[in-house]
């Protein structure tokens, strides 16, 4: 049971979490631990939500706590309703970007302050483990849980992040045309309430919440999946793609000629679009690549800051420096203006807004900036023995580095190359990630390079099931 308690949130296998009643028990303690007098809950589209849910519900109902029920939603609409509404938490039931047969919780104090390993969660945990055992829970049944929804308002809040003297011009004159890979999650109810309130030519595919997810796990980082999202676009000849993962609260990107953007580089571009509508903001940014942001923010009169990746750690630097806009490599971006909370549907009406606004292309935007600083994309591999491989790390180029940190796992910077190695927060990784300052060449003989160590130190390169967590 423990081992479904990750730094951030809980998740497992089904199996596992319903062995020992683990939703149940964590109701209890929920409303044991944080004593909230209502709590708002809502799930993704896996078949297993339902009874995940009820069960939360029984142990939280057991103390007399309030109930409402969001019933399926993406994370991010949990996230405004515990920012918008009269509750305590906000309890999102989601297996995210994982297979059908996996799932879990993610929570949120009033205000959609998020609880992790550092505020809560392990207090959480050592509480379920102390009542397992010791209390035969429900069996999981429906309980007097009261229907909610705050969708009408979530969507206003969406529409308000489009630019503003655009809307006055006329926004999306041009009829773009779009394609949304809704991937059978959470998203695809949120786009049919939407879409009508934007101009743009919308393709779907995959649009329909499916749980038993027919057409691929929901995680635009697979191979797989990036390549069918692909094809859709050249097919259709769209200007843009766009791909969510499993709650929606991640969005990828295509260009026009199907070419997948890595996240790294919309960074800098969502940075630049958000600073024009408030100069000299504080924009933050996380350790594993940021030559490309950090040059891109200062050339927009921002200023970037560095902070350790992770949702809990980014919400809490966000708040902690005001800022207005903060963006991790793996696709989780961050607005002041939503409660300091990660969305997947504001990027792409912004960005697009932006497009729009200017007349250009996305690749227009990017290319250059993948030529002057060109990266890696995260690499994975299974190491039994991290620490070894930190060491011959230090070992080989401690004396050559310019500049050493280890904020968030290894930094090391050089001239014209930096590589970060950290280990994963949820699983038994490690993540390397490079850049260099625009020569593709040296960056592929670095990376040989290093994971030539790795496999001297025993890691292994992961497959592609492990790839893609990003956690």
């Amino acid at each position: 049971m423990s081992s479904c308690f990750k730094a951030y949130d809980i998740r497992g296998r089904v199996r596992d979490l319903m062995k020992d009643n683990l939703p149940y028990l964590l109701g209890r303690a929920l409303a044991l631990g944080e004593k909230p007098r209502s709590v708002v809950m809502g799930r993704d589209v896996r078949p297993s939500g339902p009874l995940i849910q009820n069960a939360l519900a029984a142990g939280l109902r057991e103390y007399g706590v309030k109930v409402l029920d969001a019933g399926l939603c993406t994370t991010e609409e949990i996230y405004f309703a515990a920012a918008e509404a009269d509750v305590d938490l906000g309890i999102m039931i989601t297996g995210s970007h994982n297979p059908a047969d996996e799932n879990g919780c993610k929570i949120v104090r009033k205000g959609a302050i998020p609880i992790s390993s550092d505020s809560g969660l392990r207090a959480l945990e050592k509480r379920v483990l102390e009542e397992t055992g010791k209390i035969r829970g429900p069996q999981a049944s429906t309980h007097d849980m009261q229907p909610f929804s705050l969708r009408d308002e979530y969507i206003r809040a969406l529409l308000s992040f489009l630019d503003p003297a655009e809307k006055a011009r006329g926004l999306g004159r041009q009829r773009r045309k779009i394609l949304i890979d809704a991937g059978n999650g959470s998203a695809g109810p949120v786009l049919k309430k939407l879409l009508p309130h934007l101009p743009w030519d919308i393709i779907p595919l995959d649009s329909e919440p499916d749980g038993s997810f027919p057409n691929g796990v929901p995680n635009p980082l697979l191979p797989e999946k990036r390549g069918k999202t692909a094809e859709a676009v050249r097919k259709n000849g769209c200007d843009i793609g766009i791909a969510f993962d499993g709650d929606a609260d991640r969005c990828f990107f295509y260009d026009g000629d199907g070419t997948f953007i890595e996240s790294y580089y919309l960074i800098g571009v969502l940075a630049g679009e958000l600073l024009l509508r408030h100069p000299g903001a504080t924009i933050l940014h996380d350790t594993r690549v940021y030559w490309n942001t950090v040059e891109t923010v200062l050339a927009a009169g921002g200023v970037p800051c560095m902070t350790r990746t992770g949702h809990a750690f980014m919400k809490e630097r966000m708040r902690a420096e005001n800022a207005l806009y903060g963006g991790e490599m793996s696709a989780h971006h961050y607005f002041r203006d939503f409660s300091f909370c990660d969305s997947g549907m504001i990027p792409w009406l912004l960005l697009l807004s932006m497009l729009d606004r200017s007349g250009k292309s996305l690749g227009e935007y990017v290319d250059e900036r993948i030529r002057a600083y060109p990266c890696s994309g995260e690499i994975n591999s299974v190491s039994e023995n991290t620490e070894e491989v930190l060491a011959a790390l230090r070992a080989a180029y401690g004396k050559k580095a310019l500049r050493t940190d280890t904020i968030d796992g290894l930094n090391m910077e050089f001239e014209t190359w930096r590589f970060n190695v950290r280990r994963s927060n949820t699983e038994p990784l490690l993540r390397l990630n490079l850049e260099s300052r625009g020569d593709r060449a040296l960056l592929n003989e670095k990376k040989e390079e290093l994971l030539t160590l790795f496999a001297q130190c025993g890691a292994k390169p992961a497959n592609a099931e492990e790839q893609p967590s990003h956690a």
